[in-house]
């Protein structure tokens, strides 16, 4: 690992008033390896070209998330239950990805070359996967021949692996853009994080509205290429900002020093934890950021071990001791509480986007048996996304200029509300988005059965407009969250993590409907069960309340975990 006096290259020869009025204190960098400049690095001026590649890169990943099911059941020609499962599953997989994005990032290439390799990537993918869809037009392909889903999902699985290294560095990268010791600065973040989410929601509006029509009334090839395009041009737009980035410098793997923790404390179980510190090795407290001090827990003591001081014998004794899989420093320790300290609050992430998955999936499914006549248009069931969008983009403007400053006079805090108050809000609208899409499948297999006509699409949008809004406090929270209580060190494993509860979310919808499937349909097969092909014989309003009751129960041990929580905090010194 790096220390902090590597991390601040040249600026041992500043005076502490030109440190503090012109250069950041927070160890970034230009692209020069020199100190940053306030005034002519970081900031909005960076971010806005941050927030384009993320914007290109949402174009494209929602242009094929959105209405994937629909390309998987109409193109590929695969069942309702498959096409479900197979979507979340890719879904997971994009949002699993983002492990690999930020160990590289931390470890090896840093955040901006990261992205910049990874959206070549991404862009390849892109292109196998427009190929796939206009084979058909090329040449003689059957719709669902081997050689088509083949391309397609390699095409698919490539975009899943570009957008792992996408995700977690520019939300990272463009958070690093604000000094983290300047008090203005840091209040901003907060503001970034909002408006990040903000940027994402723009391009999904775009996705579902605008390319969802492209691809299923002029044809699935032009509906990739285009974003394909954009994403060509979004890669451009980030270089060409290259010179007014700040830049951090890798700590060394992060993941390999959590992996250090444990093998030492292993190694050592048999040894007795001293009753003075003078047995633990400290190493350098701040091993990052100079004005940070860590906050030493008991939380999982046995930890503790792996910085144990053993007696040695002999020159192989010594060499044992000092080895790093064998003493870790009492920092590394204290890092791997820090992260255990956020696993509650990730599970309890993990059920929240298991019902957000449902807009991707299920959601679609119940919306393509509905009325899809509004006045003289017809609108697509991935089009009812857009209230989703919609919500976001409502209700961040408002959440940042009258939420924040109405609950910070309540609350004293800077934020308004903690980011566990934040997050636990959210869940609470994800168990009224359930609640409502149950009672509206409810309702509409009525009316099928009383031979009445069918429901209007437009029934669903409130349940899309409450999840959104569930997104805005649970999602943007939780991004915010594993941000700020990550070590300084690894900020894009923060970042991943967070990414990593949408993967947990996704597959465990894909698990769910599996198992829902399975249940429902025993007696060999007799029974339709909840979601069969034609939803019109089966019950998917019961799997809506299961979900809620669901997100009912995640609500209440959030709620009491939460009031146990105690989160890292971060003193300046």
């Amino acid at each position: 690992m790096e220390t902090a006096d590597v991390e601040r290259p040249l600026i041992h020869h500043l005076s502490p008033q030109d440190d503090v009025s012109q250069y950041t204190s927070d160890g970034t960098f230009d692209i020069n390896n020199k100190p940053a400049l306030k005034q002519s690095t970081g900031n909005w001026r960076a971010c806005f070209m941050i927030l384009g590649a993320e914007f290109t890169e949402c174009m494209a990943f929602f242009a094929i998330g959105k209405n994937l099911v629909t390309f998987l059941t109409a193109e590929l020609r695969e069942t309702n239950v498959d096409a479900a499962k197979n979507v979340s599953t890719w879904i997971g997989s994009c949002f699993l990805t983002p492990v690999i994005g930020a160990f590289l990032a931390d470890t090896y290439w840093g955040r901006y070359k990261t992205v910049v390799i990874f959206l070549l990537i991404y862009i390849i993918g892109m292109l196998i996967l427009t190929v796939s869809a206009s084979l058909p037009l090329i040449m003689y392909v059957p719709h669902n021949s081997e050689v088509r889903r083949v391309a397609a999902y390699l095409g698919l699985y490539l975009v899943a692996l570009g957008t792992g290294g996408i995700k977690p560095c520019t939300s990272a990268l463009g958070a690093d853009q604000f000094d983290g010791a300047d008090q203005v600065e840091r209040a901003t973040k907060g503001s970034f994080f909002n408006w990040y989410y903000f940027s994402v929601n723009i391009g999904s509006l775009l996705s579902g509205t605008v390319l969802v029509w492209i691809q299923e009334d002029i044809g699935w090839g032009v509906g990739f290429a285009i974003p394909m395009l954009l994403m060509v041009s979004g890669l451009a737009v980030f270089i060409a900002g290259r010179k007014v980035y700040r830049y951090k410098k890798q700590g060394g793997s992060s993941l390999t020093s959590v992996a250090q923790v444990v093998v030492a404390a292993v190694r050592n179980y048999d040894l007795v934890l001293p009753e003075h510190s003078s047995g633990i090795e400290h190493g350098k407290q701040f091993r990052y950021m100079p004005y940070y001090s860590l906050q030493f827990s008991h939380l999982a003591m046995f930890l503790d071990k792996a910085a144990i001081v053993a007696p040695c014998t002999g020159e192989k004794g010594k060499a044992a001791t000092t080895s790093p899989w064998r003493l870790c420093t009492a920092s590394q320790v204290e890092e791997l509480r820090m992260l255990l300290r956020m696993l509650p609050v990730w599970a309890s992430m993990v059920l929240f986007f298991t019902a957000t998955a449902q807009m991707s999936s299920t959601l679609i499914e119940q919306g393509a048996v509905m009325d899809h006549r509004v006045g003289p248009f017809t609108v697509p069931p991935a089009s009812l996304a857009t209230f989703d969008v919609i919500s976001v983009m409502v209700c961040i403007p408002i959440y940042d200029a009258v939420l924040v400053p109405l609950a910070r006079r309540a609350t004293g805090k800077d934020r308004g509300l903690s980011q566990l108050q934040r997050i636990g809000v959210g869940l609470a609208l994800s168990v009224v988005g359930m609640a409502y899409a149950a009672v509206v499948e409810g309702r509409r297999l009525a009316l099928v059965r009383a031979h009445m006509p069918a429901m209007s699409i437009m029934w669903q949008a409130p349940a899309f407009a409450v999840l959104g809004a569930g997104e805005v406090f649970a999602a943007i929270g939780t991004l915010e969250y594993f941000y700020d209580q990550s070590p300084e060190g690894m900020k894009s494993l923060g970042s991943a993590l967070a990414y990593l509860t949408i993967a947990a979310g996704n597959y465990l919808n894909s698990a769910v409907l599996a198992a829902v499937a399975a249940v429902t349909t025993a007696s060999g097969g007799a029974e339709p069960g909840w979601i069969p092909d034609d939803l019109n014989k089966g019950h998917l309003d019961y799997f809506f309340w299961m979900m809620a009751a669901l997100c009912l129960m995640n609500l209440a041990q959030f709620a009491h975990r939460s009031i146990r929580y105690r989160g890292q905090e971060k003193q300046v010194c």
